[in-house]
C-alpha cells in the first residue's frame, strides 16, 4: 500500500469504525482503483478466505460500491461521502442514546437523593486569578471566549503575550469588553483576537473549550470570583456568552 498514508489518517479510520482489514482495504482501492476482490485480497495483504466478508462489510458501512458485472469489481465511495454517511448514523445513534438515558435512565437517578459534587474553587487575590487563567489557557486547544469588565482589563494586558501564542496555534479567540477599555488595548488586542463591545457589562468570565468557566461576578472590582469544570454550569456560562456577544458591537 501507499506508504504516504499518514499514522493518523490510518487512526481516523479505525476511529470511525473500520477494522483492520476494512482500513487496508479500503486504502488500497483508493490507490488501485476499480478492482476484484482477487486483487484486492493481494494488494492490501488480506486472506482470501476473509475478502468477501470483509468487501461485504465495507459495503454495507458505505465506503465501497461494486460494478454490476461478473465477476464483481470493487470500487471506493468518496472519503467525504463515506465520511458523511458516518455522520448520519452517529447522529441517529446518538439520538437514539439520548432518548433512552432521558426517558429510562435519568428518571431513575431523579428518584435518588443524590446530590452532585461539582468542582468549584473560589479565588481570592490577584496572583491566584492570573494563574488560574495561565493554567486555563495552557490547556485550550480550540477557543478561547473571554468577557472582561473593566476592572479586568488589566489581567488582560497581562496575557496579551500568551493570547498572541494562543493565536498562532490556531486557537480561536473571542474577547469582549466594554467600550471604554481603551484604544490602544482594542488595537492591540484585535491583532490576535475577534473583538466586540458592550456599553456596560456586569461582571465577566473565561471559557476554555467549553469545558471550564472562570466567572467573575460584581460590578466595578469583581467580588466574586468562581472557577468550575461543572459541565452545567460551563455550558449556561458558554450559552450567555454567546447571547451577549451576538448583541455586541464589533470593534
Amino acid at each position: 500500500m501507499n506508504e504516504s498514508i499518514t499514522e493518523e489518517a490510518k487512526s481516523i479510520l479505525k476511529e470511525v469504525g473500520l477494522t483492520g482489514y476494512e482500513s487496508r482495504i479500503y486504502l488500497s482501492l483508493l490507490e488501485i482503483g476499480v478492482a476484484m476482490a482477487s486483487r484486492v485480497s493481494e494488494h492490501a495483504n488480506v486472506p482470501y478466505s476473509k475478502i468477501y466478508e470483509v468487501l461485504n462489510s465495507l459495503e454495507k458501512k458505505g465506503w465501497i460500491e461494486t460494478e454490476s458485472s461478473r465477476p464483481r469489481r470493487y470500487y471506493p465511495k468518496s472519503p467525504i461521502e463515506a465520511l458523511d454517511a458516518v455522520k448520519i448514523r452517529m447522529e441517529s445513534t446518538m439520538k437514539s442514546w439520548e432518548r433512552s438515558v432521558r426517558e429510562e435512565l435519568q428518571p431513575l437517578y431523579d428518584k435518588m437523593e443524590v446530590r452532585e459534587k461539582p468542582e468549584v474553587w473560589i479565588l481570592r487575590g490577584e496572583f491566584n486569578i492570573i494563574a488560574k487563567l495561565r493554567e486555563m489557557m495552557e490547556n485550550t486547544k480550540i477557543d478561547l471566549m473571554i468577557a472582561a469588565p473593566t476592572s479586568a482589563i488589566s489581567f488582560l494586558n497581562a496575557l496579551v503575550p500568551t493570547f498572541a501564542k494562543l493565536a498562532d496555534a490556531g486557537v480561536n479567540l473571542l474577547v469582549m469588553v466594554p467600550r471604554n477599555a481603551g484604544d490602544n488595548f482594542l488595537d492591540e488586542i484585535s491583532m490576535i483576537a475577534e473583538v466586540r463591545t458592550r456599553d456596560y457589562m456586569f461582571g465577566g468570565g473565561v471559557i476554555s473549550d467549553g469545558r471550564e468557566a472562570l466567572l467573575l461576578l460584581g460590578e466595578g472590582k469583581p467580588s466574586l470570583v468562581i472557577w468550575s469544570d461543572h459541565i452545567g454550569l460551563v455550558k449556561f456560562a458558554k450559552d450567555y456568552f454567546q447571547h451577549l456577544w451576538n448583541t455586541a458591537h464589533k470593534a
